[in-house]
């Protein structure tokens, strides 16, 4: 009996602590602000993304119109930390200023990063005429390099691309880590304090009552993370395949729908649905968000058969259309 006591209290503990376990991981969610490219339509903003990092916001692109849709939206103004440029074409940059005044007004006093390609720095600096004064300071990383790497956080990092477009444009992944497996036995077997399971997953070494703990005894190695890739304005390039691989999402512009303008998308510099959905079956992506349509298309709908005959996960989404993506479940649980 008394066996059966302790199985049955060592059960609901693993339990219970698996689930406060998951918990401590961070929600992700993306949303689509805009899917047009060019000019705002009635139908569709200009393409701009938010990610929901845990509370905190990426901000990719923002063209005009992007804080009335962020607005619908309702995920807030404040949290906004980091703001990517893919680059500075006016329907991917106009919102900017009347955006971070709004910002401004929301209560934000913490560092604001702006990342962008060659030439952001001119342009940011050019745009400040009309907010001169801000309650928080920006901070700006210009890159130049055919690849660029900036650790957010511990666990979030975007990487950069040089993609092909009319200027300097860049493509962006994003890289959410995720820490080893907590072995909950092992810390129930050796008497660790359940008050400090939390430091230990976290990788922080904890001396409690002169015990000293080492995380690397308890927490296994860094699992599979979540990613997901962002690339608009731009012809399809070899590189991409590499820098998109195994995306959880990948978030492509189809600024044409119809094969027939497939001349026309080389000459302005943009890919056609098929080519994305190529890139999306070499990349070996998850699933397929098309973007950037054109005005002229209006309805993306129709054309949609043409990347499903060649990658079958493909979503032609709508404004503010919201994804949450989650860790994979690689541990049975």
């Amino acid at each position: 009996m008394e066996y059966q006591i302790q199985y049955m209290v060592e059960k609901w503990i693993l339990s219970y602590y698996k689930t406060k376990l998951l918990v401590g991981e961070i929600m992700i969610g993306v949303s689509l602000l805009g899917t047009g490219g060019t000019l705002p339509s009635s139908k569709r903003h200009l393409t701009a993304l938010l990610i929901n990092i845990g509370g905190k916001k990426v901000l990719v692109d923002c063209g005009e119109g992007t804080q009335i849709s962020m607005k619908d939206l309702g995920w807030g103004f404040k949290d906004i930390d980091v703001i990517c440029i893919t680059h500075v074409h006016v329907d991917h940059i106009l919102g900017l200023p009347g955006l971070l005044l709004t910002i401004a007004n929301s209560g934000k006093t913490t560092e604001m990063k702006i990342i962008g390609p060659q030439g952001i720095i001119a342009v940011i600096e050019s745009l400040r005429v009309l907010f001169p004064y801000l309650p928080y300071e920006i901070e700006i990383t210009e890159i130049s390099e055919e690849y660029g790497h900036i650790d957010i956080s511990p666990k979030f990092a975007i990487t950069t691309l040089q993609v092909d477009h009319s200027i300097e444009c860049l493509g962006y992944s994003f890289y959410f880590r995720r820490e080893g497996k907590f072995d909950i036995k092992k810390a129930i077997e050796e008497d660790v304090p359940m008050k400090i399971w939390k430091k230990l997953q976290n990788h922080e070494e904890v001396v409690l009552d002169d015990v000293k703990y080492d995380p690397n005894n308890f927490v296994g190695e860094e699992r599979k993370g979540i990613k997901f890739s962002y690339i608009t304005d731009s012809r399809p390039t070899d590189k991409m395949i590499q820098f998109i691989s195994n995306s959880d999402l990948f978030i492509c512009e189809g600024t044409y729908g119809d094969e027939e303008d497939g001349e026309k998308a080389i000459m302005n510099k943009h890919m056609t649905f098929s080519e994305a959905a190529t890139l999306a079956l070499k990349g070996n992506v998850n699933e397929l968000w098309l973007t950037h349509f054109s005005p002229s298309m209006q309805n993306p709908e129709e054309y949609v058969s043409n990347a499903k005959n060649i990658f079958d996960n493909v979503v032609i989404p709508h404004d503010r259309q919201v994804k949450e993506l989650k860790y994979s479940n690689d541990d049975g649980e």
